[in-house]
């Protein structure tokens, strides 16, 4: 009865914390049924308008650089009730934008917000899940992100249809588009409310030298019979209660061998081109042919099965390990993007237009949704879950800092060269590009990462 309470209690605080997650999904995607109509309502040009789409990534790089720091200085519960209030902010201001400099702002707001949940999320996660279960716990934020992704791409079909159009009017006569955006501020109310009811991390106060706290919290999370062991041992990983610095993560003035993996791990996950999915999953279709409708239903249909991929691998994830699922992912990404790179290239036009036959256009479906599995199964939930354990106690703020800020950095990269690439090249040029990282990222798994199955933290 006991271990049940314990686990039910572990899998509260972890889901709470993984909302955070729910809205880095939610926050991310929801501007994908919009691209259209703020180009045509801000009047914004082709360039201004991808800035629009990538700028929020600027404010995830800043948000994931600092929000380790902060953590550890102030406590991962005070940082996620911070972010629960960007989100909030961010939702209400984009909605209310009436123009691109002032939506771009409020879009960094919301940035710092998906940066900094980017981070706390995983480490609170890992910090309070014992090591059995840390795997598919740790999934929690993957699950959540893509829940958050499929509920953004739901209520933006569900607002355009009723509305007759992104652009269109909509309740209270106030454009389709801007409800989009508003709608978030229902979950990040919920997380703000929850974050209250949730104990600080038990590793982050015996850090702070609250020893009695961590105790009565971990009393409540692990078996009574490894109480005093885990204690010790997180004990003597802190390194007797030294704060973190970001210069730990450095050796001999070089960043260590394990924080560039991490790194490596993070530029890999975007570099294989998923966030064009869901950032450009209206326009990738529109230009493959299909209308507004069909391009945001195909939309709901990839989400679906992002998550159906995740779950997989939550239930894979403590089994198999974390290196199997990435070697496997990675093999499955670079044969569908690669199928995907040849149909592009078959479908495109000598004046750069897109004309896909219906079996092409049913072929590219199939290939775009296996990638999705591929990524979901394997690099979507692993590289978070890695991030969240493979750096020891004393370096863990801020060498997970360092790789997530990394992580966005590199999808603002890929963000921002898809419309150049697309409006120069074409599809199959982009998809191209993003195969070959899926190859290279195939000898990375192989030779730079390690397994961290079933380790304590406190033996990393």
């Amino acid at each position: 009865m006991k271990i049940n309470q314990s686990f039910l209690y572990t899998l509260f605080l972890s889901s709470v914390a993984a909302i955070g997650g729910f809205l880095f999904g939610y926050d991310s995607a929801v501007i994908n049924g919009a691209v259209a109509a703020l180009q045509s309502a801000f009047h914004s040009s082709s360039a201004a308008s991808g800035f629009s789409v990538a700028s929020m990534l600027l404010g995830c790089a800043v948000g994931a650089l600092f929000a380790g720091n902060f953590a550890d200085r102030l406590g991962r519960k005070p940082v996620m009730l911070a972010t629960a209030v960007l989100f909030l902010v961010s939702a209400v201001g984009s909605g209310i934008a009436s123009g691109v400099f002032e939506f771009i702002i409020y879009r960094l707001i919301g940035g710092l917000a998906v940066g900094a949940a980017s981070v706390i999320a995983p480490t609170y996660i890992s910090e309070i899940a014992p090591e059995k279960i840390r795997g598919r716990l740790a999934s929690l934020q993957q699950l959540a992100i893509v829940v958050g992704i499929l509920s953004a791409f739901l209520v933006n079909y569900g607002i355009a249809g009723a509305a007759g159009g992104s652009a269109q009017p909509f309740l209270l006569n106030f454009a389709a588009w801007r409800w989009m955006f508003w709608s978030e501020g229902v979950p990040s109310i919920l997380f703000l409310g929850l974050i209250l009811l949730i104990p600080e991390s038990p590793r982050y106060l015996m850090a702070a030298k609250r020893e009695p706290k961590a105790r009565q919290i971990l009393a409540r999370l692990i078996a009574p019979e490894v109480l005093e062991t885990t204690i010790t041992q997180i004990r003597e990983s802190i390194n007797h209660a030294r704060k973190p610095r970001y210069s730990d993560i450095f050796s001999g003035g070089s960043i260590l061998a394990v924080v560039w993996i991490g790194i490596g791990l993070s530029i890999f996950q975007q570099f294989v081109g998923i966030n064009v999915v869901f950032y450009y999953g209206s326009v990738l279709w529109q230009t493959a042919g299909f209308d507004e409708s069909k391009a945001l239903l195909i939309n709901v249909l990839s989400g679906t099965i992002n998550i159906i991929s995740t779950l997989v691998a939550i239930s894979l994830i403590d089994k198999a390990g974390r290196k199997p699922l990435l070697l496997g992912g990675s093999i499955g990404m670079a044969l569908t993007l690669g199928t995907l790179t040849v149909l592009f290239s078959m479908a495109q036009l000598p004046g750069g237009e897109m004309k896909m036959s219906s079996g092409q256009a049913i072929a590219a479906l199939v290939a775009a949704h296996a990638y999705i599995f591929c990524f979901g199964v394997s690099w979507g939930p692993v590289v978070w879950v890695l991030l969240g354990e493979m750096f020891n106690n004393r370096i863990r703020g801020a060498a997970i800092s360092t790789a997530a800020s990394a992580q966005w950095v590199a999808n603002f990269a890929i963000t921002m060269t898809f419309p150049i690439i697309l409006a120069s090249f074409g599809l199959f040029a982009a998809y191209g590009l993003y195969t070959l990282f899926a190859v290279l990222s195939i000898f990375f798994v192989l030779f730079y990462v390690k397994e961290t199955k079933g380790k304590r933290l406190e033996e990393m």
